[in-house]
């Protein structure tokens, strides 16, 4: 048997497609929800597969990188006059375009990375140390684009 929970986050993100053949290709945003999905096959000594206070910890200056920050790929060909005009919350992907799978993989890859080093992350409003343990399986990362619509990375 296995223990699952989920938390959620919200974030307001811009992008653009240079690679799509549509409006998507202009500037344009959502208020995209991020769910991180994680998995144990134990619980720990709070009886907790973890406690959300850790993952909201480990998350929280990663996706406040990206909240109100425009992604773009760079073989954008306005990339430049982009980087002086929002140059504090432009996100660059070297030859990518910044799908919602794309950051849903971005955001896998750093949370996985958070998992594996064993982060322990203090809460600088009470001083309380919070731990992701090593065991935790990151099963997916579900980044919503629309009411509709939205991508996920993780593991099949």
């Amino acid at each position: 048997m296995i223990y699952r929970v989920c938390k959620s986050f919200e974030i307001e993100n811009g992008h653009m497609l240079s690679k799509h053949p549509g409006r998507c290709r202009f500037p344009h945003g959502h208020s995209r929800r991020v769910d991180l999905v994680i998995s144990a096959d134990r619980l720990d000594e709070n009886d907790m597969v973890c406690d959300f206070k850790a993952l909201k910890l480990a998350v929280k200056d990663y996706l406040d990188q990206h909240d109100h920050a425009l992604m773009v790929n760079s073989d954008d060909a306005i990339l430049d006059s982009l980087e002086e005009q929002y140059r504090d919350r432009l996100i660059v992907l070297e030859g990518t375009d910044p799908t919602t799978e794309v950051l849903a993989e971005r955001i896998y890859g750093y949370v996985e990375r958070q998992i594996r080093a064993g982060g322990v992350f203090t809460d600088p409003k009470t001083g309380n140390s919070f731990s992701l343990p090593t065991h935790l399986t990151l099963e997916r990362v579900r980044v919503t684009e629309t009411s509709s619509s939205w991508a996920e990375y993780g593991i099949a």
